[in-house]
């Protein structure tokens, strides 16, 4: 996967250039696009006690927490979602928070935010475009070979959220994975949960409920 410091590159320039050039596999992916609308819907302990703290706030979300579900509320970065209750908090580079399985690596959460002068994630142009430049350009490794499935768009409280389902192919193996992306607070957010391919059949409604629950909240001064 490129470094952190080329991930955050190609994401500064999605913002500024969100109608990038799509390439063939992508276009022939298999796609379809949804619009939905809801009024609802450690190497560094000091980052793992922040998110150990935060954790307690989540106590605020308990009535709306499905079983086998734990709450992360985020109320200084602004966010909050949903993770199995069997996963444990680690440290995942260049991001703000994540859980992960016990046992398998590859299933995880993590969400990371940047700075942007955009006030709303349709700034970034047409979904399925910024999508697959999103994709293709950041989160694909150059032996890689991404396959968008599936496109959302959400509204909770006048915010607009876009959820998309992917595929990364690499020789010898394949990772699966929701993403879901949102700007507010002056930030551009992103979750990602993933699988193992072999695995995605088994998990993915469950880690779709992760996706979906992503959820900006407003900072206050």
């Amino acid at each position: 996967m490129a470094s952190l410091q080329n991930l955050i590159c190609s994401v500064s320039k999605q913002l500024v250039a969100p109608n990038c050039a799509v390439t063939s596999k992508l276009n022939a992916s298999p796609l379809s696009v949804v619009n939905a609308s809801s009024s609802e819907a450690s190497s560094d302990e000091k980052n793992v006690t922040r998110r150990r703290l935060a954790l307690l706030g989540a106590g605020a979300l308990a009535t709306e927490v499905p079983k086998n579900y734990k709450s992360y509320v985020d109320s200084k970065d602004g966010y909050s979602y949903l993770y199995p209750a069997d996963w444990r908090d680690f440290d995942f580079l260049g991001h703000d928070s994540a859980f992960k399985d016990r046992n398998v690596a590859l299933q995880c959460v993590r969400v990371g935010f940047i700075p942007t002068t955009k006030t709303d994630i349709r700034d970034l142009g047409p979904m399925d475009e910024a999508i697959f430049n999103l994709v293709n350009n950041v989160y694909a490794a150059p032996n890689q070979i991404p396959t968008v499935y599936d496109m959302q768009e959400r509204t909770v409280d006048g915010k607009n959220y876009w959820t998309f389902e992917y595929d990364l192919e690499a020789p010898g193996y394949g990772v699966s994975a929701f993403a879901t992306v949102a700007i507010g607070n002056g930030r551009y957010y992103t979750l990602i949960v993933t699988a193992n391919e072999r695995r995605w059949s088994r998990l993915r409604n469950r880690l779709k409920v992760v996706a979906d629950s992503f959820k900006l909240s407003d900072l206050t001064a």
